[in-house]
């Protein structure tokens, strides 16, 4: 059995992976380094990961979980995060629930410091697809894992598009 504790000093933190990587533009709003922690634990229904913010960014779009829950716990710095309609201003030690819905549960944390990071434990169920929505930019994503694939490149599935992009049900049959 894999060891069940790590200590958060052991985490090394990464760029984010590459189908999640800002560029051009985008880069001026998104950064972020992550730690994954649930594969190192063995965990199976609950990812769980540290995800740090230098000062300015965000790590990803507003957006909001159809299938999964979130909840993120503030280690370190201050910021902010929307959910629905509203903002938040956020601390160290704060506690953050971001249950599955519409867009009345989309959700973006931002570090709103010029001089130091926010660092943030999140913590989600691992329901797999999940469907994303992206009210800022009227986008949705589709992303399905499937960790028994031996190749790589085959062990996961996104897909980004808008409803107005949408084909036809019978289309090609």
């Amino acid at each position: 059995m894999t060891k069940p504790i790590i200590n958060l000093k052991a985490v090394e933190l990464h760029p984010s992976p590459p189908a999640f990587r800002p560029s051009g533009e985008t880069a001026a709003k998104y950064e972020a380094k992550m730690g994954s922690i649930s594969r190192i634990l063995g965990a199976r229904l609950l990812g769980y990961n540290i995800t740090e913010l230098p000062p300015g960014k965000s790590a990803y779009p507003f957006h909001n979980h159809r299938i999964n829950e979130e909840m993120f716990l503030i280690l370190e710095g201050t910021g902010e995060i929307r959910i629905g309609n509203e903002s938040y201003p956020i601390e160290k030690h704060d506690i953050i629930a971001c249950p599955p819905g519409g867009r009345e549960s989309a959700h973006q944390i931002i570090n709103t410091s010029r001089e130091t990071s926010l660092q943030f434990l999140a913590v989600s169920t691992r329901h797999s697809p999940e469907i994303a929505e992206y009210p800022d930019s009227d986008k949705f994503g589709v992303l399905a894992e499937f960790p028994d694939e031996e190749d790589a490149d085959q062990r996961t599935f996104l897909y980004v598009s808008r409803k107005q992009n949408s084909l036809d049900y019978w289309e090609g049959e």
